[in-house]
């Protein structure tokens, strides 16, 4: 409940990211984290998921894109390959800073550490396509499961 006051009250806009708890559970949220502007992934509206246990603070929630994504530190699957989500960890980190965290990922990959091989090495050795692949990327994030456009407000 804190980490949601703090969301609203610091009006999560500014900062291009949105969280708020799923209606069924207090331990489930849905998250939207936009592309950071004047970057490759500008545009995109990008949809993850967080799970809380019973010791978060104490332990990470589980965080994971719902949004396809084509990045060197996320896998097929959604999941995040991020320093703070598994052994650097600490209970001072807070929803908003979990997601901060990952929109500074998106345009700063580790490409040492990949949870996506081909996007790390198109990443380092063919930089254009890598970029194309996050064009499309962006775009596919802009339509809903049924392929049609989102409405932007």
């Amino acid at each position: 409940m804190k980490d949601l006051k703090k969301l609203e009250s610091e009006s999560s806009d500014n900062m291009g990211i949105t969280a708020t708890p799923d209606e069924d559970s207090l331990f489930k949220w849905n998250a939207l984290i936009f592309g950071p502007e004047e970057t490759i992934w500008e545009g995109g509206i990008f949809k993850l998921i967080l799970e809380f246990s019973e010791e978060y603070p104490n332990k990470p929630p589980k965080v994971k894109f719902m949004s396809k994504m084509f990045h060197p530190n996320i896998y097929n699957d959604g999941s995040i390959c991020l320093d703070i989500l598994q052994n650097m960890w600490s209970p001072v980190y807070d929803i908003a800073s979990i997601l901060t965290s990952i929109q500074s990922l998106l345009c700063d990959p580790n490409t040492k550490s990949p949870a996506n091989n081909t996007a790390a090495e198109m990443y380092s050795k063919n930089y254009k396509e890598y970029v194309q692949r996050v064009k499309e990327v962006v775009e596919k994030s802009l339509m809903d499961e049924d392929g049609d456009q989102m409405m932007m407000e």
